[in-house]
């Protein structure tokens, strides 16, 4: 619907038995918009935020986005946009929840930083600094109650006519993440693939650490006037954002002294473990950092592109890791490029079209007040390169925090539309039997179009021998992902950990001889470490399928 179609349906319009009687459009995205309003009881000015997908057609999410309104009410902080109301109305004949909000007059962060790329290059390093600084206050607020943000980028952070930050959208994430509603039984996620943390990018669970990444992405995106990632889908930059590193701040920015170099690093840690530990810690050394140095107008090396988020939108995918799913009629849409906010005459604010990250179902986990987490329910460690083998006690492949290795992440880069199928290529064969279990070898007959196998894809026998505790039961593990790796590689897996499989031959010449192409139990499920069932794997031959 466009921007002027949407001013059309809601001119007029008035919600909670007329209290609030929405105005001016102020910005609309693909899943809500947001409107300045009258509350006619309180005589004020509000913005209502309204959502207008098939999610207000469910009663459980309705209810949850109810609770969670509730407990973001509760944030009370100069930097956070006060929630003052929830509710669900009729509109068009079909039921809509909304949130009554305090009104800005202001504009989005994004829009500040399209004014300092235009004049400067980038934003001054002490002014991002600040800013940033000011965001780690909100969500220092937001993580003592065990809120996580989930959607932390420029479109969500306002700027007030003096200056003030101000976080807003807090809770909208969760309630979407609650797996209650047909978006995320089909294993979709939902968010701004720029700014998303790595293990949101696998559809892990999160905690405040994932928060805080994505305060790195925004702040290297202030002091840079571009985003560290970036790619032609969402696929292909959330498979960035788990796999490669981003280049240092300074070497777009040649007035950034190493010490902002460092601050960003470090919140863009791959592993949460490696990060700040909360919010305040970065917060601290934000202010720190920017007190260390005379401050600087930007020097953008030549022949950089600069750019702002202040019109990045949010797409639907797979989870990177998980495989894609079927695409489900209403459900899943494409990208959708940076959308232009209709002009606002009150200076109000503009969202944009990201309302968080649902992630697989299966890693939802109750979040705990910050502070008070549990090994548990930490994530998980991530290398991005196999490391050489370690000797490790086998016999019942105990839990333990060991990393996890994401090169298998492609499965859903390659499952939808091909995207880096040249990096995902597998293959692979292996004429030996597996100890403790059963095997069937490849086939060592070849066929016209046979493809050979590839041995560097493979899974280090940490991932069986001291594999992820589950996420939601401290006494299990999670099932390692084997699919597309090296078969030799996946029985030593199983062997280091004396754990009983069964392989099957399959014929398909995409991936080549010896590619795990499928598994049972399938990867992330929750076993008895001590009652392990026989893992049974699926091989190609390289032989194309007859």
């Amino acid at each position: 619907m466009s921007q002027d179609g949407a001013q059309g349906r809601y001119a007029g319009r008035a919600l909670a038995g007329g209290r609030y009687q929405l105005r001016d459009l102020l910005g609309e995205g693909g899943m809500a918009s947001v409107h300045l309003a009258y509350d006619a009881v309180l005589d004020r000015q509000v913005a209502v935020k309204t959502l207008h997908t098939e999610l207000g057609r469910e009663q459980a999410f309705r209810e949850r986005f109810r609770r969670e309104a509730q407990a973001v009410a509760k944030l009370t902080h100069t930097n956070i946009v006060s929630v003052f109301d929830t509710g669900e109305d009729d509109v068009d004949g079909l039921t809509t929840p909304y949130i009554v909000m305090e009104y800005i007059e202001g504009r989005p962060l994004g829009s500040v930083l399209d004014e300092d790329v235009t004049q400067l290059g980038a934003m001054p390093a002490d002014k991002a600094l600040k800013i940033t600084a000011d965001v780690l206050a909100a969500l220092e607020i937001s993580h003592e109650m065990g809120l996580v943000h989930r959607d932390i980028k420029p479109g969500n952070v306002m700027m007030t006519k003096r200056g003030v930050v101000k976080v807003m959208d807090f809770g909208i994430a969760r309630a979407m993440q609650s797996g209650v509603t047909s978006m995320t039984q089909t294993g979709m996620v939902v968010g701004t693939p720029q700014y998303l943390s790595p293990e949101q990018a696998l559809g892990r669970g999160v905690d405040a650490r994932s928060d805080l990444y994505s305060v790195g992405i925004m702040l290297f995106q202030l002091v840079t006037g571009r985003l560290p990632f970036e790619a032609d889908s969402p696929l292909a930059i959330a498979y960035a954002h788990v796999q490669e590193e981003p280049v240092a701040p300074s070497s777009i920015n040649r007035a950034l002294p190493p010490a902002v170099d460092a601050l960003i690093a470090r919140a863009l840690k791959k592993n949460p473990n490696e990060r700040f530990p909360t919010a305040v810690a970065m917060r601290d050394e934000c202010l720190r950092v920017s007190a260390s140095f005379q401050a600087a107008p930007p020097s953008i090396v030549p022949g950089i592109p600069t750019q702002s988020g202040s019109g990045v939108g949010s797409a639907v995918f797979p989870p990177v890791g998980q495989g894609a799913q079927p695409p489900v009629a209403g459900v899943q849409t494409p990208y959708q490029p940076p959308q232009t906010p209709t002009p606002n005459p009150y200076g109000g604010p503009t969202p944009v079209p990201s309302y968080g990250y649902p992630q697989q179902g299966g890693y939802q986990t109750p979040a705990p007040p910050y502070g008070h987490q549990q090994a548990p329910h930490t994530p998980p460690a991530y290398n991005l390169s196999p490391q050489p083998s370690t000797t490790a006690p086998s016999g019942g492949g105990r839990k333990g925090n060991k990393a996890v290795v994401v090169g298998s992440t492609l499965v859903a880069v390659l499952a939808v539309g091909g995207l880096l199928v040249s990096l995902a290529l597998q293959g692979g064969s292996d004429d030996e039997g597996g100890t403790g279990g059963s095997s069937a070898s490849p086939s060592a007959t070849t066929v016209a179009g046979y493809r050979g196998p590839d041995t560097s894809k493979s899974i280090d026998s940490t991932e069986c021998s001291e594999p992820q505790e589950s996420y939601n039961d401290p006494d299990k593990i999670q099932v390692p992902n084997f699919k597309f790796k090296y078969v030799k590689s996946v029985k030593d897996c199983f062997q280091a950990a004396g754990w009983q499989y069964k392989v099957t031959n399959v014929d398909e010449n995409t991936y080549g001889e010896g590619a795990v192409m499928d598994q049972f139990p399938s990867a992330g499920t929750d076993v008895d470490p001590e009652d392990m069932p026989e893992i049974e794997i699926k091989v190609s031959t390289g032989n194309p399928a007859s």
